[in-house]
């Protein structure tokens, strides 16, 4: 009985650590990005201006860490994606790691997010658990961000959201992960 209820917090105490995680590698800086300067506006330019870790070089860069873009407005899933991301908010980052190479298991979710960097995509090589696709193009990226298929039609894992995104955006995304 003892060894039950020890193993019910452990498992609760587990949960709420990776929330947390979750949450941490979410808020990473300021709530807000409207008006954020970008990389090389020197600090103290302009009135509430970002700390420099909160600073990025292009749209495509500060959409993939904050799911923000360069006016402000927010990029949501159309559907899809661990249910912490409709109360919470997230980005690319927050499955993909900052680096893009994924690997790392995320809350809620059974599937392990997978390497994103457009080298990684673009190579001919296995792509799949047990289902192997042809590599990805920029076409068919943009149609895995934005419908969930990859490049032989098939649907992603439903832990990857289904973004709602403009063109710009979707540009300006794949031009960022192209440098990762």
């Amino acid at each position: 009985m003892k060894k039950g209820i020890a193993l019910i917090i452990a498992a609760v105490l587990l949960f709420l650590a990776l929330g947390m995680y979750a949450q941490y590698s979410y808020y990473r800086g300021a709530p807000s990005y409207a008006g954020m300067p970008m990389m090389g506006t020197p600090q103290g330019a302009q009135p509430g201006a970002a700390p420099p870790q909160m600073r990025f070089s292009s749209n495509g860069e500060m959409i993939y860490y904050t799911g923000v873009n360069i006016d402000g407005e927010r990029i949501v899933p159309k559907y899809g994606g661990p249910m912490w991301l409709y109360n919470h908010g997230g980005s690319c980052v927050s499955c993909h790691g900052e680096d893009g190479r994924g690997g790392r298991p995320v809350m809620m979710c059974p599937e392990i997010p997978p390497d994103i960097r457009y080298s990684a995509l673009t190579e001919e090589m296995e792509h799949g658990g047990e289902e192997e696709h042809p590599p990805y193009n920029k076409t068919t990226i943009k149609r895995a961000i934005t419908r969930g298929l990859d490049p032989a039609g098939e649907e992603l894992n439903p832990c990857m959201p289904r973004w709602a995104m403009g063109e710009r955006d979707l540009e300006d995304l794949i031009l960022f992960l192209k440098r990762a």
